[in-house]
């Protein structure tokens, strides 16, 4: 799946729309997306100019992102349907690896469980195989409007 298709899912463009591509899709299950981190990210201006570490948190987010496509397309909505994933909650987080510009920071995202619109996914970020983050996120689907 291209950034085209990813922006007919997710809602989140420039700056923040944070998953370039897809590369494994099986909806109700899981996916593999990445996100190449290069040294043009808005976020290295602060986040450290002589020591560019892409933020802890931005990982969470991409993470959250590609589970929010998994979401979607398991649920066949896409980001003109007035539908959200918003965060509920992050368990288990874990960092074990800096990511700097040049890595390319897979995402990994399984659903876990789904109760009424309250969704878990199990979640990890790796670069070259190592383990740089991992979570648990849970998301509400929310219709808006």
């Amino acid at each position: 799946m291209d950034i085209n298709q990813i922006k007919k899912l997710l809602p989140h463009r420039y700056p923040f729309l944070l998953v370039d591509r897809v590369v494994e899709l099986v909806p109700g299950e899981r996916i593999l997306a990445y996100k190449n981190i290069t040294a043009n990210e808005e976020v290295f201006n602060g986040h450290f100019p002589n020591a560019p570490i892409f933020p802890g948190v931005m990982i969470i987010e991409a993470m959250a992102q590609a589970a929010g496509v998994l979401g979607f397309a398991t649920v066949n909505k896409q980001a003109e349907d007035n539908t959200l994933y918003l965060f509920a909650g992050v368990d288990g987080v874990r960092f074990k690896r800096q990511v700097i510009p040049g890595d390319r920071l897979m995402l990994h995202a399984e659903i876990d469980s789904v109760k009424r619109n309250i969704w878990r996914f199990n979640c990890r970020a790796t670069v070259d195989e190592q383990l740089a983050c991992e979570a648990q996120l849970l998301c509400a689907l929310q219709e808006m409007g």
